[in-house]
């Protein structure tokens, strides 16, 4: 009877402390919280601001072909209709230097989507009716990312770098995005089984003609619990100086990178706190931060604010030389 009420007690300081961190990393996640977002906009996959801090958004797949204007108290203003454009899968925003908003329309589960399809816009600034038509550009993601090399040929570091390429292939189901130097930077969202914790970059043109991405490097996040480690978003800067991808409950934050080679830089972790569907990202400013979250059980549906400025930064990787 003893070892039964100490098991009990037990028991019962276990789910205490269980029932304290979920708490506690709520509580660290609603500090930040900024708008609760207007239920007609379940799911959330992209948002961006204008020139006049006004913020836009798009729906996952399933919704129409909607650029929405979002008010300060989360409610809809305002919709565009990309009149030439298809919802089959949206997952992210980004815009160039001009306020052109790149509508990604790549989300691939499946991954039985040979092409892709992202929707260049103007900017919605300058769109005075509720319909606009894109520029249109696709591509897709090589078959093979080099040839396969002949084992006998000795060359041992060549026949391992051909294996690491080869298993791109497996790993193009797409969230994340972002313009840099007229080019359109892909990240991709990892299936691989078994999970190695990578996302991929590539890159294809920012205009409207057909391409093949081309492959640049690749990033481990964390190899622990695969959704907690996809990639759903990303976002530049607007003095492309830094660069964010979002996964379900942290930020990475990239500075100092060489080129185009955004994972040769400074890396720095940034802890949002408990673990929701986060799937979106942008930058208001160089400093501040919005990210947002789909609702479940009662937790999430809204957008949040974060200054780089005041956050916790812990660094994991320093730039190469």
């Amino acid at each position: 009877m003893i070892k039964n009420n100490k098991l009990i007690a037990l028991l019962g300081c276990f789910l205490l402390v269980v029932v304290l961190y979920f708490s506690f990393e709520i509580e660290k996640l609603y500090r930040l919280k900024y708008i609760e977002i207007d239920s007609k906009l379940k799911e959330v996959s992209g948002v961006e601001f204008d020139k006049y801090q006004r913020l836009w958004a798009i729906n996952d797949g399933g919704d129409g072909a909607y650029l929405y204007q979002v008010q300060n108290n989360g409610e809809i203003k305002r919709k565009i209709l990309i009149s030439n454009g298809k919802n089959i899968d949206w997952e992210d925003m980004t815009q160039d230097d001009f306020g052109h908003f790149f509508i990604g329309d790549f989300g691939n589960n499946d991954r039985n989507r040979n092409w892709l399809t992202i929707y260049k816009i103007e900017n919605p600034i300058d769109i005075k009716s509720n319909e606009t038509t894109a520029e249109i550009i696709k591509f897709s993601f090589p078959k093979k990312a080099i040839p396969k090399l002949d084992s006998s040929s000795g060359n041992v570091d060549e026949i391992i770098n051909n294996i690491e390429h080869e298993n791109i292939a497996v790993n193009y189901d797409l969230e994340a995005f972002v313009y840099f130097k007229n080019q359109l930077y892909l990240f991709t969202k990892n299936r691989e089984e078994p999970f190695d914790g990578k996302t991929n970059l590539f890159r294809v043109g920012g205009y409207a003609a057909n391409f093949e991405a081309e492959y640049i490097n690749s990033f481990t996040t964390c190899t622990t619990f695969k959704m907690s480690c996809w990639i759903t978003s990303a976002a530049m800067s607007p003095d492309r100086t830094k660069l964010v991808l979002l996964d379900s409950n942290r930020l990475w934050l990239y500075e100092n990178w060489h080129e185009d080679n955004f994972f040769t830089g400074d890396v720095y972790i940034i802890d949002l706190g408990i673990i929701t569907q986060k799937e979106s990202v942008t930058f208001v400013d160089n400093d501040l931060i919005v990210f947002t979250d789909e609702e479940f059980n009662g937790i999430g549906g809204n957008a949040y604010k974060i200054k780089l400025s005041e956050a916790k930064l812990n660094k994991v990787q320093s730039a190469e030389l």
